[in-house]
């Protein structure tokens, strides 16, 4: 076995892993994708199986300063639109990703939201 192979198994059952024990969670968890230019993040109900609201960074109006600047302007709107959906307790799903950076600055703008983590 290859060693990039064996790390994305290790990464695939870490991100299960993790999924399970929020998906548990009697709160909807905010799940975070982040790609090389952009960062997306959906809160999700899984007691029902569907998406609540979601928010990316393609849909700011115009964008300024650094990427992690606009993550936390992203948590910050996808903060407005949970509350506007009558939510303020949530659990974070980082996705695998590392607590750092653009991740933690969406999780920031969350709480700078209104939001309990």
């Amino acid at each position: 076995m290859s060693y990039g192979r064996m790390i994305s198994q290790r990464k695939k059952r870490r991100v299960a892993r993790v999924g399970r024990k929020l998906r548990a969670s009697e709160f909807p968890r905010v799940r975070v994708f982040r790609s090389n230019s952009s960062i997306y993040a959906q809160l999700i109900d899984d007691t029902q199986h569907r998406t609540i609201v979601s928010f990316s960074s393609l849909n700011l109006e115009k964008p300024s300063g650094d990427k992690t600047a606009i993550a936390h302007a992203v948590g910050l709107e996808l903060a407005k639109l949970a509350q506007a959906a009558n939510i303020d307790r949530i659990a974070f799903d980082r996705g695998g990703y590392r607590y750092h950076g653009r991740v933690k600055s969406l999780a920031q703008g969350l709480r700078d939201g209104g939001l309990q983590l």
